[in-house]
């Protein structure tokens, strides 16, 4: 049997680490997010998709990561208290992790296979690039960080109904 996004745990950005089971059922939207980005302002869509589809299944997780341009230097509790004063955020933050290289969080390493980017490259390229995954915990698609948010309710819609 093939993995499935219920097979990972991480650590919240409050220091708790969580089984990715606890969202079994759910539509998940993951991104790797940054504090200092010129699509930082996506925190603001992101929070906006949550408040529209949180109770209908939807569950944003953020994930911040300093890998390009070192754009989220701070500790989790300066993303945190960031996220939440600029952009009200209420959906699900995780510990700051590495998407890319050796170090990349399983997580990472195994939403990258399973939804390859632009030609087929592996690599997370930017902050905000999204995956949608789908109530049975397998990628649906993988979004680059110009897709903006509210370009992706369609496609979170689909999800949510089948």
């Amino acid at each position: 049997m093939s993995p499935t996004v219920y097979d990972f745990k991480t650590r919240q950005i409050n220091g708790k680490d969580i089984a990715l089971s606890a969202f079994r059922g759910k539509v998940l939207l993951i991104v790797n997010t940054a504090s200092q980005c010129g699509f930082t302002p996506q925190l603001g869509g992101l929070e906006a998709l949550h408040q529209r589809y949180g109770d209908t299944g939807l569950a944003v997780l953020g994930f911040p990561c300093n890998q390009f341009g070192e754009q989220d230097p701070g500790t989790d509790s300066d993303i945190a208290s960031f996220c939440q004063r600029n952009y009200g955020v209420s959906f699900q933050m995780m510990s700051k992790i590495d998407v890319n290289g050796p170090a990349a969080h399983p997580l990472y390493q195994w939403l990258c296979a399973e939804a390859p980017g632009l030609l087929g490259s592996k690599a997370i390229k930017w902050n905000f690039t999204k995956f949608l995954v789908g109530k049975d915990g397998k990628v649906i698609k993988r979004y680059a960080p110009l897709d903006k948010p509210a370009d992706l309710a369609s496609d979170i819609e689909a999800a949510l109904a089948a």
